[in-house]
């Protein structure tokens, strides 16, 4: 799969759909297996995954960082296991947030290691075993993995975005979904839906329906006073950069010019240089993301470009106060069961 998803996946089904049903039925049927059957080790930690139904960006990442802070709060020590988007370590690696690259360790890991000590791996035991006996964490949020069943999930929050929902509703390589909604259901603890729109209130239903809470949040700019009244050329390579212009709009800055990049994606020189000039030419700075920024940081870029630069920071907002400590809560209460049953 490349990081760019097809649009007509969050299309209305058409004759692409149809054509690819086949192979999506085949690879639907493997996921649902492969989530109902896989081995997961259980570790010596409780273990909180924040994932999502599809491929794509759907807000996890500011929420695994507003739950470690929750954590933080209750006195935990909380840890992040990721597979890191593009990672290159064989073996487990804790995360340096100022000498290691995107290009290493992938973008939102360099993200979460503001916040608590990220192990990128694969193997995700292997990161847990290490982050627990060498990091001293007694509390494990697992960023993404929902569906790979490589350990024990003692609670799976799974996001959905409010404004693109499942897209098509349809399993890769017709859609989206990374396996059928209700194969993914049966290993849901609570369904977090982001943002506001409808596209998300089918799913919500469905897992309403299932019994599993539905929880509610937004994301915020950190500090919209710094973006109100200005002028931006605005670019993100995230799963849905549309999003990032819009909450540009809503802290109040002007975007007359944007630009799209598939996810993920690792700017070239020309690139970074069409966009300076560009901003120059219109009398804008250039805004990106958090996650687009740590993929420059350690990179070339054009004389000039950081000066020019303003990065929008954004962290995820629980409509109810307490959910988050409840989400953990739950978590631990999991956990202990899991270790008195042995």
């Amino acid at each position: 799969m490349t990081s760019e998803a097809p649009p007509f996946w969050w299309e209305k089904p058409d004759w692409r759909v149809l054509a690819l049903s086949p192979v999506s039925a085949a690879y639907g049927m493997v996921a649902g297996r492969r989530m109902r059957h896989a081995p997961r080790q259980k570790v010596a930690a409780p273990v909180l995954c924040v994932g999502n139904l599809t491929v794509g960006g759907s807000g996890k990442t500011p929420v695994a960082i507003a739950l470690a802070k929750q954590a933080r709060r209750m006195q935990l020590t909380p840890g992040f296991l990721s597979r890191g988007h593009g990672g290159s370590f064989a073996k487990p690696h804790v995360v340096d947030a100022h000498h290691d690259a995107a290009k290493h360790v992938g973008d939102e890991p360099l993200l979460l290691a503001e916040h608590a000590p990220v192990a990128v791996t694969a193997n995700r035991a292997a990161g847990a075993k290490l982050l627990i006996e060498e990091h001293g964490c007694d509390f494990l949020i697992m960023d993404d993995g929902f569906q790979s069943a490589r350990i024990h999930i003692d609670y799976a929050l799974v996001v959905v975005d409010a404004r693109f929902g499942v897209g098509n509703g349809r399993v890769i390589p017709g859609g989206p979904l990374r396996a059928k909604v209700v194969d993914q259901l049966v290993f849901t603890s609570g369904l977090l839906k982001m943002g506001e729109g409808a596209a998300a209130d089918g799913v919500v239903r469905q897992a309403a329906r299932a019994g599993r809470p539905i929880f509610l949040a937004h994301v915020e700019p950190a500090d919209p006073s710094r973006f109100a009244g200005g002028r931006f050329l605005a670019f993100a390579g995230i799963g849905h950069p549309e999003k990032f212009f819009d909450t540009v709009r809503g802290a109040g800055g002007e975007v007359p010019q944007s630009r799209a990049f598939p996810d993920h994606h690792f700017y070239a020189q020309d690139e970074l240089a069409d966009l300076l000039t560009l901003a120059r030419q219109e009398g804008l700075r250039l805004v990106t993301t958090a996650k687009d920024a740590a993929r420059l940081r350690h990179g070339e870029v054009p004389a000039g470009f950081l000066d020019q630069l303003d990065v929008l920071d954004i962290e995820a907002v629980f409509e109810l106060d307490h959910v988050p400590e409840r989400i953990i809560g739950e978590t631990l209460d999991a956990w202990r069961q899991r270790k008195m049953r042995g």
